[in-house]
């Protein structure tokens, strides 16, 4: 009999497959990926408490007397401790699971230690999707401790139902050092280890700063609670705000998901795009190489990210050409636009291996893999047509103006193949930026090739990277995509497929 699915002994509170999923997680696998997928729908029951505050604060002692109050009025708590790294595993310092040793044998409670793993903001990486676990799995409240914290160090505010900000008697005038950061984003205060000397002034110290915080408004205003947690003085009554703050907030609770739900997306995304940045689009070494550059003052931060993205991008004006030109997009339906074509995201013809000058007529095209034109950038398209035509006595065809890339063209009649003269349109165009960057000269080497989406597919079977996902229209109604020169040996290569004329011309 198959073993089930980890998905479902999750959702039944396995501690085992919860321990294997979170791992899983923290590693960043597929299958931690997977798990999520399966089981994000089973999740927005439990509430999500972060307790945060700077080092020494007495937080995991605090949380350790929450579990204890929480399970004797029936509630399940989940718990993710974020430690320091270890500098020697990599693994979490298990400092918190020490401290709460004496809930390891209840069922009803489930606390994991997670590594920040050099991950700033007070969290791990995947604290955010480890907590999805532990809500797909049932527990009513989930705490997430971070570790201690400084003034920017402040993520649990976009991942918690409520923040929790732990401070301590003592601290004086720090206080007053925190408010840029953790102070202002606090749902409920919490001076800890209140039987110090000095928890008056401390709290007086919050009070003072929470009233003359204009950011504050008419809404809910963060009360200053003292507790003692290691005689479990104030626990009641700390648990009794969170829910007063629950009740009143459950307006707003939907709002605050959805700007979690927009963080982690974007911090996902981000991530993502530069590992396929950096695995996909850029050669190898080659984002060094940048690093070189600009150690050397040789480029600038922005204009190598520019260059670095420059084949990534498709604008909607290509994408609006190309689908006009071909009737629809090649995936059918989802156009992929960032980096390498993805069999998963288009749907190229299969990648036939033969030589593209052996590839059968495409509607009566030239079957012939010759050069089509050499582009030349130039300053003034007129001006140019002196030389070409004046001095050299060549022919030339008329000016046209392809919008789509903000440039004016016209070719030049050599007899086997052609001259392009490029003019830009627009300073921000490609060829304006190789002008600016570089000055007129030979820009690209147009081939033309009988099926440019065949052609574009074998390329990209064979590890070279496309600028162009998609076809789009070039000048006379062709269809053109440019292959990256970082993958030609720095010349710019330029597939077009030549307009079908209508039937009967």
């Amino acid at each position: 009999m198959a073993s089930q699915p980890l998905s479902d002994r999750v959702l039944a509170r396995d501690p085992r497959a919860i321990a294997r999923g979170i791992s899983l997680i923290e590693d960043e696998t597929p299958e931690g990926a997977l798990l999520v997928g399966r089981i994000f729908a089973h999740t927005g029951r439990a509430y999500l408490v972060g307790i945060t505050g700077p080092p020494g604060a007495g937080k995991s002692t605090l949380v350790d007397r929450l579990i204890s109050n929480l399970r004797k009025e029936g509630k399940t708590v989940g718990v993710l401790a974020v430690d320091p790294t270890s500098p020697f595993s990599g693994g979490a310092i298990l400092g918190d699971r020490i401290r709460m040793q004496v809930h390891a044998e209840d069922s009803g409670v489930f606390i994991r230690s997670m590594a920040t793993r050099g991950h700033l903001g007070g969290l791990a990486r995947t604290t955010a999707e480890a907590a999805i676990v532990l809500d797909a799995a049932g527990y009513d409240v989930v705490i997430i401790e971070t570790v201690g914290v400084g003034q920017d160090e402040v993520d649990i505010v976009r991942m918690a139902d409520v923040s929790v900000v732990t401070l301590v008697p003592g601290t004086g005038d720090e206080v007053q050092a925190l408010k840029a950061g953790i102070m202002e984003i606090a749902d409920i205060f919490v001076v800890n280890k209140s039987d110090r000397e000095g928890a008056d002034r401390t709290v007086a110290s919050i009070e003072v700063m929470l009233a003359t915080d204009e950011a504050m408004g008419e809404g809910w205003r963060p009360p200053v609670l003292r507790t003692e947690a290691t005689t479990g003085r104030g626990i009641d009554e700390l648990l009794a705000m969170i829910e007063r703050f629950r009740e009143q907030s459950s307006d707003t609770l939907g709002s605050r998901r959805r700007a979690r739900g927009e963080w982690r997306l974007r911090e996902i995304l981000s991530r993502r795009f530069m590992q396929h940045l950096e695995h996909n689009v850029l050669a190898p070494g080659e984002f060094g190489q940048w690093l070189d550059r600009i150690s050397a003052r040789e480029t600038d931060p922005y204009s190598a990210a520019a260059e670095m993205t420059s084949g990534v991008f498709l604008t909607p004006d290509v994408i609006s050409a190309a689908v006009q030109v071909g009737g629809s997009s090649p995936a059918g339906g989802r156009v992929s636009t960032c980096g390498k074509l993805d069999e998963a995201t288009t749907s190229f013809p299969q990648v036939d291996t033969r030589p593209l000058s052996s590839h059968p007529p495409t509607h009566g095209a030239d079957t012939r893999l010759t050069i089509d034109h050499v582009g030349i950038a130039v300053s003034d398209v007129d001006a140019s047509l002196k030389f070409f035509t004046g001095v050299l006595g060549l022919t030339s065809g008329e000016t046209e103006d392809i919008k789509s890339q903000n440039t004016r063209v016209r070719f030049i009649d050599t007899g086997d193949a052609k001259l392009e003269l490029v003019e830009s349109l627009a300073p921000d165009s490609a060829i304006g930026k190789y002008i600016d960057k570089r000055g007129p000269g030979l820009h690209h080497v147009a081939l033309r090739v009988p099926d440019i989406q065949a052609a574009m597919a074998r390329v990209v079977a064979a590890g070279v990277r496309m600028i162009d996902q998609v076809p789009r229209q070039g000048a006379h109604g062709s269809l053109i995509a440019f292959v990256h020169p970082g993958d030609t040996h720095g010349v710019l290569v330029e597939l077009k497929q030549l307009a079908v004329a209508p039937e009967g011309h």
